[in-house]
């Protein structure tokens, strides 16, 4: 009996593997799969409005795997402290997170190339008296996600000000403490101001107290313990997409349009988010099944053209929800251009049509949001605006260079040298970003529309 005890005891003992040591992975060079750790937030890695993975460092990650022919495989941890651990470990082969490359302590990890510059902003709610230095900060009450840099800015300042006190939070991202900040559960947060320009829109009621120097950049982070390939890679890789614009365009697509709407023009989007958009949500429902297109996006659209009024006319002429003009109603079919339904249908359609009618080089989301300079101020216009980025060295097939070359066809200097002359190249580019913002809003607060699912039900 005493032998089977030790046998079974002896037995238990090979199946512990609690402190069995992690096995580091290969390098992706051997295996063909890159482990790239990240975390969910809306300035990583998330699921996008048609429910693909999205978000600034899923598209970096992605265009890096790509170029040397890699396969992703995403790992999402809750917290810094959890991302360095795994990394330490030699559980992934980087980390793309948003971190900053502050010099660190840990000799085991090193940083790549950096991408972004942020600062980090105090953040407090306006409906409050707006702190301007470390010393009105004393005895409030202030939170920063645990583990940030965040962390040791505070512990810098506390020096000169013994008064200052924080709470260090659990928290993915920092928009996690902007939310408690809007409810008045705290009164000022850190954060990036990258994290607060994406989400700033969703907050009217936030705004920026101070900023904390000295700026950051943001770097994806690799361990100095693994083959040092793909490090170099990753410093090929960044001095490429510096060089030919594509790191413009991605920095342009999750943070372009965070600068153009007031506060309270937020405010009023999310007044009628409630009010009005009820009562036209099935006709855009309508058009989503008629064109494929996202109703959430056609509501943005709806909205920057006549703030959901279905009566709307302007000076020009055009009128309704998505305000036509008669040309475009005449051929879009529309009878009634102040029938909501008629609207909506024909203004959808007409969006897609001049989405088809892009080149095929012009890539999502750059298709999208030129035609919506189409639409704004047609398509000739818009031709004219990438002639322009042409002849300045930009690219043509990009929006974040050609919304700089669409006001200049205000200039006489300028579009006397095109084919469709003067227009107001300016209101499309505000055209576009605002449709940006409100899309985004729609993203964050309805569902999308799935009418099988609807029909299942």
């Amino acid at each position: 009996m005493k032998k089977i005890i030790i046998l079974l005891l002896l037995g238990l003992a090979a199946c512990d593997t609690s402190h069995k040591p992690a096995v580091p992975l290969a390098p992706p060079q051997q295996s063909g799969e890159l482990v790239v750790l990240t975390h969910n937030g809306p300035t990583t890695y998330f699921e996008g409005p048609q429910g693909q993975p999205s978000g600034f460092e899923y598209d970096l990650v992605m265009q890096f795997a790509e170029k040397y022919g890699y396969r992703v495989r995403f790992v999402e941890m809750d917290t810094v402290k959890d991302l360095y651990n795994q990394l330490v470990l030699n559980q992934a082969h980087f980390i793309a997170a948003g971190l900053s490359n502050r010099p660190r302590l840990d000799k085991d990890l090193q940083y790549g190339p950096p991408y972004l510059t942020v600062t980090q902003e105090v953040i407090y709610n306006t409906d409050g008296v707006k702190p301007d230095n470390f010393d009105a900060l004393a005895h409030l009450r202030i939170e920063v996600v645990a583990g940030s840099s965040h962390v040791q800015a505070l512990r810098e300042a506390q020096k000169k000000v013994p008064g200052l006190h924080w709470t260090e939070v659990r928290a993915q991202w920092d928009e996690e403490l902007l939310e408690r900040l809007a409810r008045g559960d705290v009164d000022a947060v850190v954060v990036d101001s990258n994290e607060f320009d994406v989400a700033r829109k969703y907050y009217p009621a936030l705004d920026v107290a101070f900023e904390i120097p000295p700026s950051e950049q943001l770097a994806w982070v690799f361990p100095t313990t693994a083959d040092q390939t793909l490090y170099k890679q990753a410093q090929q890789f960044f001095v490429q997409i510096k060089r030919d614009g594509s790191l413009k365009r991605i920095i342009d697509r999750y943070y372009g349009q965070s600068d153009r709407l007031e506060d309270a023009d937020v405010s009023e989007f999310l007044d009628k988010m409630r009010t009005d958009l009820p009562k036209f949500r099935q006709y855009f429902y309508r058009a989503q099944e008629e064109t494929g297109l996202d109703w959430r996006l056609l509501a943005a659209i709806s909205y920057q053209e006549s703030h959901w009024e279905p009566y709307a006319t302007s000076p020009t002429g055009v009128r309704g929800l998505m305000m036509l003009t008669t040309d475009t109603a005449d051929k879009m079919g529309v009878e009634d251009r102040l029938d909501p339904k008629q609207s909506v249908l024909g203004g959808a359609k007409y969006l897609a049509m001049l989405i088809e009618q892009m080149p095929l080089r012009i890539t999502e989301p750059d298709r999208t949001w030129m035609a919506l300079a189409a639409y704004n101020q047609g398509q000739g216009h818009l031709e004219d605006a990438r002639v322009l980025a042409q002849r300045r060295k930009l690219n043509p097939s990009a929006w974040c260079d050609v919304k700089q070359t669409m006001p200049l066809l205000s200039a006489s200097d300028q579009f006397s040298q095109t084919k469709h002359g003067f227009c107001r190249g300016g209101e499309a580019v505000v055209f576009v970003e605002n449709v940006r913002t409100y899309y985004d809003i729609l993203v964050k607060y309805e569902n999308p529309y799935n009418p099988l699912l609807m029909y299942q039900k």
